[in-house]
Order: C-alpha cells, then structure tokens, then sequence
C-alpha cells in the first residue's frame, strides 16, 4: 500500500501523478507488483529504482505533480528528514492505475476471498464446538 498526502489524490486519479519518491531502508517494492492507494484504487507498480535525491530532474518532478526538480527536493527534505539523517535510501516509484473494469474485477475477487475465509472460519468454529459437544457428552 502506499500513502499519499490528500493533494496528490487528484493528480494521480487523473493521471498526472504517476511516480513518488519514497525513502526506505530497502526496496519495498518491485516492477509488477500490485499495490492499493486509498482514495485511488489499485495501481501496477512500473518500475522502482534507487537514486540520488540530486540526480532528480525536472522530468522527474513534473511525473512527482511538483513544477521542478528544486521543488520536489524541497519537500523531500521536509517530507524525509529523519530518513535522510539515517541513511536510508531514496526509490523512484512509477506507477499506472489500473483501469476501472480491472478495479472492479479486483474488487470482486477480494469481496470473495474474504467470503471465503468467513464460511472457513465458521466450519472452523463449528468443528470446535462439535468437538468440546461431543467431549462433554462421553
């Protein structure tokens, strides 16, 4: 999953945001990967790659919804003081949104796994309560 500020929900529902920079101890993530953004729905991760915060470029900073690359560093610096203090590393994340009739299949798909696990869980809970029925009885 990945969280984003409320004034980066737009931009990335419309398309203009489609990568973040995010700094980690270690890739959290990798290219293929599906992931969720709250308020969003579900994107594809496209690529995540290390890089240095000065070697971001206006290009980068336009896809990051910031007007330049000084900007982004700017916010960064606020957004990751502690991570940059500690050493961590900063990832380009790229990403697409995944279509509306993917959102909703995937929906679907998750609405019936956790139905699943519920009817698992009550054949689960009936057995145990069969059991200590059937212990009380001897």
């Amino acid at each position: 999953m990945l969280l984003f500020k409320k004034k980066f929900i737009e931009p990335i529902l419309l398309g203009d945001k489609t990568q973040t920079i995010r700094l980690w101890r270690y890739r959290r993530m990798r290219t293929g990967q599906r992931s969720y953004i709250p308020g969003v729905g579900y994107i594809m991760i496209d690529s995540v790659d290390p890089i240095r915060l000065d070697e971001l470029t206006d290009a980068d900073a336009r896809l990051d919804g910031f007007p330049d690359a000084t900007s982004l560093q700017a916010e960064l610096q606020i957004l990751y003081a502690e991570e940059l203090q500690r050493g961590f590393q900063a990832f380009r994340v790229r990403f697409t949104r995944l279509p509306e009739k993917e959102q909703q299949r995937i929906k679907l798909e998750r609405k019936k796994q956790k139905e699943s696990l519920k009817d698992k869980i009550r054949v689960e809970q009936y057995e145990k309560t069969m059991k200590k029925l059937r212990e009380i009885a001897k």
